[in-house]
């Protein structure tokens, strides 16, 4: 611990226990004396002395349960106290579990006595203990949440409203990342924020707890900033499984592979959840009646992995993979980190496919997208949106994005999409009164110079041009498979690319298997791609089992 720093004076914004409009009895739950119990048997008593640094933002930190005063959880950047966790309460969220670093300082106000309990007992208390095991994921995740909706982890993401700066946030929506944004052209707020660090005068900027601000960051640059990028894997790292890719069929694999008593990593090169992670609603997945979002069920598939003891690296994604002479496979990432793994599974996913179209490109991150989320659903507001596809991911987004755009053009490029649409999704576009399908069409040219404006379609059933204003288009078109790194690891696929798998989804290479949207023959389907990364665990243990001597 640090010598006493004076106790900030700034305003309170939040208490775990004051009722504040934003008090949650799941972040904040009364601890059991079962669970204090526990805790009291893993942890060591603290005194720190009042305005006693616990740890700085940027540190790893351990779960700190308050028995008398409180820690206050600041903001460097302005040296605002967002939290204060007073007596019977525990500081820590849903990173903490996860190895990440602190995204707000902690420190001690005065009379403050702490137990403090390692991280590593804490993963030993939730494998013993259903009760605690429950306790504790649920308030983590309740306060990732609650950070992520109040945009308070001491993290800014700064700019202009245009491609970089909209792949930033959509990398901290995607990956739960409590945020905020600051745009030049909020010339109040850019001041204020400019007064607290040095911002440079062009192009897109990451503001950390640290008040460390990094210029034209990548998200890989944003992951390492806030530690997330590696989750308790270094180079050489061995471990029983590892699955490429942390969409469904990936996430479903790491919780029954977990679970089961493998030790598990997962690499992921984008966001958890994949491509499904960005569907705004999903209807036809069993036990949710009321239809779920890919973010939310990704969400709730991370934390029962994380639960588990999966460790995951990303944004990572492999480069290559080989078989060493002992059997095991090596898998290298584009950092050339090696990871060597018994067994592999390749759960990568698809990727949708981009139009050659003139100036397309350019319009990324401005008008053009690839997903719809509540990221870029206010940016159609009260004025024309398309979306280019006919699958159910398309289906879904028009739906979506309907709540606030004027209305909602659908191109399809077959005369019906029931062959590639769910029967419901079909019904519901049909009878939308601000939603009109227009059956072989394809876009042909987009217009715009800083953001888009308009467009063009073709109409082949009319022989026509259709030019329409628009605030943005949604291109989910067919999928190309996620294979870049399995050509050299002798793995076979189809013509289009896909994996071709066997009798227990192994492929050619034995130890090797391949399940979800990534398998050559398999149904484009979320609850399909969960059900494949389920089943694929007993191929799994079949092969491991071959292997012991």
């Amino acid at each position: 611990m640090t010598a006493p720093m004076p106790v900030p004076d700034a305003r309170t914004i939040y208490s775990s226990r004051r009722d504040d409009g934003v008090g949650d009895d799941l972040a904040w739950p009364v601890l059991s004396e079962h669970v204090m119990g526990l805790l009291r048997t893993a942890g060591a008593t603290l005194h720190p002395r009042p305005g006693e640094l616990l740890w700085d933002a940027g540190d790893p930190y351990d779960l700190n349960l308050v028995l008398t005063g409180g820690v206050l959880l600041v903001d460097r950047r302005d040296d605002r106290v967002v939290f204060v966790v007073e007596a019977g309460d525990f500081v820590g969220e849903l990173g903490m579990l996860m190895g990440q670093r602190a995204f707000l300082p902690g420190i001690a106000m005065p009379g403050t006595t702490l137990l403090r309990v390692p991280v590593g007992e804490l993963r030993r208390l939730v494998e013993i203990s259903g009760e605690f095991s429950d306790v504790l994921l649920t308030a983590l995740d309740a306060r990732r949440r609650l950070l992520t909706r109040l945009g308070e982890g001491g993290l800014v993401l700064a700019g202009d409203d245009d491609r970089d700066l909209h792949q930033l946030r959509d990398f901290a929506e995607r990956n739960q990342i409590p945020y905020r944004t600051v745009l030049r052209t909020d010339a109040e707020a850019w001041a204020e924020l400019a007064q607290t660090c040095d911002l440079p005068e062009a192009g897109a900027a990451v503001v950390t707890g640290q008040r460390r601000v990094l210029a034209a960051p990548t998200t890989r640059d944003l992951a390492t900033a806030l530690g997330i990028d590696l989750w308790s894997v270094a180079d050489g790292s061995q471990c029983d499984l590892l699955v490429v890719g942390a969409g469904p069929a990936g996430l479903a694999a790491a919780v029954y592979g977990a679970s089961e008593g493998l030790d598990v990593v997962v690499v992921e090169d984008v966001a958890i959840g994949g491509q499904a992670g960005s569907s705004s609603r999903i209807e036809n997945y069993l036990g949710f009646p009321r239809g779920v979002s890919g973010a939310e069920l990704a969400r709730s598939a991370m934390l029962q992995a994380v639960k588990f003891g999966t460790r995951l690296a990303s944004p990572r994604a492999v480069t290559a993979l080989k078989r060493d002479a002992d059997g095991r496979f090596r898998v290298t990432l584009d950092d050339e980190l090696d990871v060597l793994a018994a067994a592999v599974v390749v759960a990568g996913g698809v990727r949708y496919r981009r139009l050659a179209l003139p100036g397309l490109a350019d319009l990324e991150g401005r008008g053009v997208y690839y997903a719809a989320s509540q990221l870029e659903a206010p940016l159609v507001a009260g004025r024309n949106a398309v979306v280019v596809g006919g699958a159910n991911s398309a289906g879904q987004a028009a739906l979506f994005l309907a709540r606030q755009a004027s209305h909602v053009h659908v191109l399809i490029r077959r005369d019906d999409p029931s062959a590639t649409m769910s029967n419901y999704l079909l019904q519901r576009l049909a009878h939308h009164e601000r939603i009109t399908v227009h059956p072989r069409c394809e876009l042909t040219s987009v217009h715009g110079t800083d953001r888009l404006t308009g467009l063009v379609w073709r109409d082949h059933a009319d022989d026509r041009d259709v030019h329409l204003d628009a605030a943005a288009v949604f291109l989910l078109i067919g999928a190309e498979p996620c294979t870049t790194a399995l050509p050299g690891a002798g793995v076979e696929l189809d013509d289009k690319g896909f994996v071709v798998t066997h009798d227990g989804y192994a492929t050619s290479q034995p130890g090797l298997f391949a399940v979800g949207d990534v398998r050559a023959g398999s149904v484009k389907r979320v609850a399909s791609a969960v059900g494949e990364g389920s089943v694929v665990i007993s191929a799994v243990h079949a092969y491991l089992a071959g292997l012991e001597p």
